[in-house]
């Protein structure tokens, strides 16, 4: 039997099976030795004294070690204008790593409402310009902005701790009712309202909030073939002197003359640089992990 897991809490499992059904279920002993299942994988499972138990899990097509979910559609970047401040340095690191992992990213602008029009515009032609889609929360007041990009999508809610992940899925679908807390003003920075992963059906898909988090996990991204995923880079890839060019400091790199050219914005061209600094370096920092300001 099959079913797709729509919750994990320690070592209980929640799927969600072919029929509609909501059941609980457990690893089978097997399966403790290897790669252990996330959500948003599909499983086989059988029913062993009135229990699931999980078998195996499908192939995946992309997974995400932080947050720890698998056959991911699209990320939807939520990045608060206030209460903490925009970073286009977190955003943009959140974007290449997403798009390494073949993995549609979207930007979602939340409190707009404490900032000017201007600084809303400037975030907007930043990444558009560039190929990326951003949407402005406070222009909306019900579902129904979202809906035709969420539907039969495993959407992902991602971004620090509070900058409204929460808040945005509960103007999403008011059902949900998921708990939000303020900003601490001492550390600017929420409360983690969020506790672990969990997937919420909506409109044939999914909705994932996440755990807010302060680092992203770089073990899966390949130096070699990393500029060749973002979406700013691909009208330049296979135009540089050099096929095995890292766009770093190699001459008549096509790459390089965008940036000039101000077609890729400087900084976020400067955000690649740092992430392959650490990858080719990655002996020197001791850690595949690297901190997200």
């Amino acid at each position: 039997m099959q079913g797709l897991i729509v919750k994990i809490i320690s070592k209980e499992y929640t799927l969600k099976t072919k029929d509609g059904k909501i059941i609980s279920a457990s690893l089978a002993g097997k399966m403790r030795k290897y790669d252990h299942p996330v959500c948003g994988d599909i499983v086989e499972y059988e029913m062993i004294s009135d229990r699931a138990i999980i078998q195996r899990y499908h192939k995946r097509k992309n997974y995400l070690i932080r947050p720890n979910l698998a056959n991911i559609d699209q990320v939807l970047i939520v990045m608060s204008t206030r209460d903490p401040e925009f970073s286009y340095e977190l955003c943009n690191r959140l974007i290449i790593l997403v798009e390494f992992n073949d993995i549609k990213p979207l930007i979602c602008v939340s409190k707009s409402d404490l900032a000017d029009e201007n600084e809303i515009d400037e975030i907007k032609e930043y990444y558009e310009h560039m190929g990326y889609e951003v949407f402005d929360t406070g222009l909306f007041d019900s579902a129904s902005f979202l809906k035709d990009i969420l539907k039969d999508k495993l959407t992902v809610l991602c971004g620090q701790s509070g900058v409204g992940k929460s808040t945005l899925l509960n103007k999403i679908d008011p059902t949900l009712a998921l708990k939000t807390q303020a900003i601490s003003k001492a550390l600017n920075r929420g409360k983690h309202t969020t506790r672990h992963v969990e997937l919420y059906g909506y409109h044939g898909g999914y909705l994932a909030d996440t755990p807010g988090f302060s680092s992203i996990d770089l073990t899966s991204v390949d130096k070699d073939t990393l500029a060749s995923h973002i979406t700013a880079f691909k009208p330049y890839i296979g135009n540089c002197r050099f096929l095995d060019c890292y766009h770093i400091n190699e001459p008549d790199c096509a790459i390089k003359e965008a940036v000039k050219r101000g077609v890729i914005k400087e900084s976020f061209y400067a955000t690649y640089l740092s992430l392959m600094d650490f990858l080719k370096n990655e002996n020197l920092y001791g850690d595949r992990h690297r901190t997200l300001k």
